[in-house]
């Protein structure tokens, strides 16, 4: 059985680190930072979570959930927007099946990850 795909946005490299070590248990995790390659990413790949940062080099957090949620082909993609801009979580949370602000725990985006997917 293959383990569930997720892809990490962020493009901060510790931040990175600690969501792919928190995740790469039960799933295949990916970790992408900036962006553009995360929109190329995506019109290749099917991800069933994608925990994405807002403020990223080259195409914003925004334009890359509005991206996942107007691709049908991406329709099941469940979406967990990290963040630490709280007005911006707050406009884009209803795109978004959850909204953390940063600093977060990584153990309970582990825990929240498992139940999206289930």
């Amino acid at each position: 059985m293959t383990k569930p795909y997720i892809m990490i946005v962020e493009d901060d490299p510790q931040l990175s680190r600690i969501f792919s070590m928190a995740l790469s248990e039960p799933f295949a995790v990916e970790v992408i930072e900036d962006g553009a390659q995360a929109m190329k990413r995506l019109a290749e790949a099917q991800p069933a979570l994608v925990v994405l940062d807002l403020h990223l080099p080259e195409v914003g957090g925004d334009q890359i959930l509005a991206y996942i949620r107007g691709d049908s082909r991406l329709a099941a993609t469940r979406v967990i927007l990290a963040t630490a801009d709280a007005r911006q979580a707050e406009y884009l949370e209803s795109s978004a099946d959850i909204v953390l602000l940063k600093p977060l725990n990584p153990f309970a985006l582990r825990e929240l990850a498992v139940r999206l997917i289930k």
